[in-house]
């Protein structure tokens, strides 16, 4: 048998077989399970000598999934597998790109080492670019950034009349300006009152009275900006947002805070969550095609 095949990591099952069908790709099987003692057992039950393997596995909530995608990957190797492709939808590990205090882990540069020595591509949507402006940087092997802001552009379009799209912050600000496509684009900013303060700034909204606002980021983590966003916006007159996040990782309690300040939560799939939406199976399957 010829062709790539596909093999999910646990929890990623219904987006890989997206993919799949997209893409015209085989889906495999792999069996994984802990043993009493927390260790891992995996096998790989398709057969992968000569072809691509397409692992996919997001990387929220890495630490836990990374032994595992490592023993998947070189079992792949050594059962033959011609290359290697991770399809990580989510991209941990790009917060700490730079030392700040002596003796600190650039966790950002060990990480993409540490996948580099495993993969031979990786293909991931909107990782959180700051210092490193391009993943080709850090990681020894090709890698491709996707863009979900059309997604989040036709999504808005069909969606929402008259929409306002706002940015809760500055980081936000390419989001807000890819996805408006014609309609009135904002961005606040944040002002920074002490260690744990923070001021969200608000430019003259008057102008996009009637307006439905539309907040959009790339990553809901803590989600304290985008509640105090919803609450600011409301002070000045705008119903509740609408929230449109391509990689909902919600920590702790984030979500529900959320929700109760804002009129509907839209994410994309990249990370597993009740807010999926939109789907980014076709964006990835593209680039498997090419």
């Amino acid at each position: 048998m010829s062709g790539p095949v596909i093999l999910a990591l646990p929890g990623n099952e219904t987006l890989a077989a997206e993919i799949a069908a997209e893409a015209g790709a085989q889906l495999g099987t792999l069996e994984t399970r802990r043993f009493p003692d927390g260790e891992t057992y995996l096998r790989l039950l398709s057969d992968v000598a000569g072809r691509d393997v397409i692992l996919v596995c997001t990387l929220a909530d890495p630490d836990p999934l990374v032994l595992r995608l490592i023993f998947a990957a070189r079992t792949a190797r050594e059962r033959g597998a011609a290359r290697i492709i991770l399809v990580a939808p989510y991209l941990a590990y790009m917060r700490q790109d730079q030392a700040f205090h002596a003796g600190e882990a650039v966790t950002s540069v060990q990480f993409a080492a540490l996948l580099s020595a495993e993969i031979d591509r990786l293909v991931t949507v909107d990782p959180h670019l700051h210092r490193h402006k391009a993943l080709g940087e850090i990681y020894g092997v090709p890698a491709e950034a996707l863009h979900a802001a059309p997604l989040l552009s036709a999504w808005i379009r069909t969606h929402v009349a008259a929409p306002l799209i706002v940015g809760p912050d500055s980081e936000s600000e390419q989001w807000a300006s890819a996805i408006a496509a014609g309609a009135p684009a904002v961005v606040l900013r944040k002002k920074r009152r002490g260690d744990r303060e923070v001021e969200i700034a608000f430019p003259d909204l008057a102008p996009f009275a009637g307006r439905q606002p539309v907040l959009v980021d790339d990553i809901a983590s803590s989600g304290r900006t985008l509640v105090m966003a919803c609450q600011g916006l409301q002070q000045r007159g705008f119903p509740q947002p609408i929230c449109v996040v391509v990689h909902p990782l919600f920590a702790e309690n984030a979500f529900d805070r959320l929700r109760t300040v804002s009129a509907q939560i839209v994410s994309t799939n990249t990370v597993p969550h009740p807010t999926n939406t939109i789907s980014v199976a076709a964006l990835l399957a593209s680039s498997l095609r090419d």
